[in-house]
C-alpha cells in the first residue's frame, strides 16, 4: 500500500515537474514533494507501521524514486533556465533597422561666431589678435586714452570702480596701450573681448563685447582707415551695403567719425531694425590722437595711426536681426539652435 502511494506521488512530481512554466514553479515543486516537509518525506514517517523486515527495502524505494525526482529537477531547471535566457536575448535584442536615438549638437554661441568671423576678415589685411585684463588701471582705461577726470564716461553711474585706481574696463581700447608700450611699430593688432558698463536694458548690458583696431604706421591718413572700414563692411554684410561717416569726438582720436551702415535686412528702405531710417550706427575711428601715442613712448612726428571699434552684440543683431540684447546671455537653447 505504501509502495503505491510512492509510485503515485513520484508520477505526480514528475508530471509537475515537467509541465512547470518557470523556474520559481519548478522549485515550488520540488518544496512540495521531495523538500524536508515534502510528501515523500512524510511518507517515510509511516515506515513505522511496515514490519522490521519491509522497512529496509521500502526506505530504498523512497530513496530510488527521490533521487530519480533530484534528477528530473535539475534537468527541468536547466531547460527552463536556457528558455528563459532565449527569451531574454529575444526580448533585448536590438533591431539595427531603426533609426538611433537622436541627440542635441550643441552649437557655436552668436557672440565668438562674430569675433571669429571678423577676425578672420581683418586678418586678411595683416592684424592680429591681441588680448588683455579685464580689470584695468585706471591709468590704461582712461589717462592713457586721453579721458580727463571730468569726463562723463568716468562717473560712477558709468564704471564699475573696484579698489582705488582700478576698474572693470570700459572698453578693450586699453589693449592698444598696452601693446604699444611692448611692441615696436609698425603695428596691426585686433583686441576683441569683455567690457562693463553700468547700462542694462532692451538695448544695453552690463557685460557686452568689444573688438577695436589699431594701425600703427608712417604717413596714415583717413583715407587708409576709411579703405578699412569699406572693406571689411561689405565682407562681414553684404556687397551692395553702403558705409557713411559722420563727423563725431572721441578723446583718443583726432578727428573722429561715427560709422554707419545702410541696413542690411530692410536694404536702407526703412524698418524697425533702423528705425525707419534705412541706416544703422556700427561703430566709430578716427586717427590716433598724438597724445596716446606719446602715452605708449611712440614718438607722433614719426608715427601715425587710425583706430576703429565695433559692438560684437551691434554688429550681431544688425546682421542677424535679433530684437533683445538679453537673448545672448539668456542661454536659451531654442535661442541658439538657429546658430547651429
Amino acid at each position: 500500500m505504501l509502495e503505491e502511494k510512492v509510485k503515485l506521488i513520484f508520477d505526480s512530481a514528475h508530471k509537475a515537474m515537467q509541465e512547470a512554466a518557470d523556474s520559481k514553479t519548478l522549485y515550488d515543486c520540488k518544496v512540495k514533494f521531495i523538500g524536508k516537509s515534502g510528501e515523500l518525506s512524510l511518507l517515510m514517517k509511516e515506515m513505522g507501521s511496515l514490519p522490521k523486515e519491509q522497512r529496509p527495502e521500502f526506505g530504498k524505494v523512497v530513496n530510488k524514486y527521490k533521487k530519480m525526482l533530484e534528477e528530473h529537477y535539475q534537468v527541468c531547471e536547466q531547460n527552463l533556465k536556457m528558455a528563459e535566457l532565449n527569451q531574454q536575448i529575444k526580448d533585448d535584442a536590438l533591431d539595427l533597422t531603426l533609426p538611433g536615438p537622436t541627440q542635441d549638437l550643441g552649437s557655436v554661441h552668436p557672440i565668438p561666431m562674430v569675433i571669429d568671423e571678423i577676425v578672420t576678415i581683418l586678418s586678411r589685411l595683416g592684424y592680429s589678435v591681441k588680448s588683455g585684463p579685464l580689470i584695468e588701471k585706471e591709468w590704461y582705461n582712461f589717462e592713457a586714452l586721453n579721458v580727463p577726470e571730468d569726463h562723463p564716461a568716468r562717473d560712477e553711474q558709468d564704471t564699475f570702480y573696484l579698489k582705488p585706481g582700478y576698474v572693470l574696463r570700459t572698453q578693450t581700447s586699453p589693449v592698444q596701450i598696452h601693446t604699444m608700450e611692448t611692441e615696436k611699430p609698425p603695428l596691426r593688432v585686433l583686441s576683441p573681448g569683455s567690457v562693463f558698463r553700468c547700462d542694462s536694458d532692451i538695448s544695453h548690458s552690463p557685460n557686452f563685447h568689444q573688438i577695436e583696431g589699431l594701425l600703427i604706421d608712417k604717413k596714415v591718413s583717413m583715407a587708409d582707415l576709411k579703405g578699412t572700414i569699406y572693406f571689411f563692411v561689405k565682407e562681414f554684410f553684404d556687397k551692395d551695403v553702403k558705409i557713411r561717416f559722420r563727423p563725431s569726438f572721441f578723446p583718443f582720436t583726432e578727428p573722429s567719425a561715427e560709422v554707419d551702415c545702410s541696413c542690411p535686412i530692410c536694404k536702407g528702405k526703412g524698418c524697425s531694425m533702423c528705425k525707419q531710417t534705412g541706416w544703422v550706427e556700427i561703430g566709430g575711428c578716427g586717427l590716433v590722437n598724438p597724445k596716446v601715442l606719446s602715452s605708449a613712448n611712440i614718438d607722433p612726428d614719426q608715427w601715425q595711426g587710425f583706430a576703429f571699434g565695433f559692438g560684437i552684440e551691434r554688429m550681431a543683431i544688425i546682421k542677424y536681426g535679433i530684437t533683445d540684447i538679453r537673448l545672448f546671455s539668456d542661454n536659451n537653447s531654442f535661442f541658439l539652435k538657429q546658430f547651429s
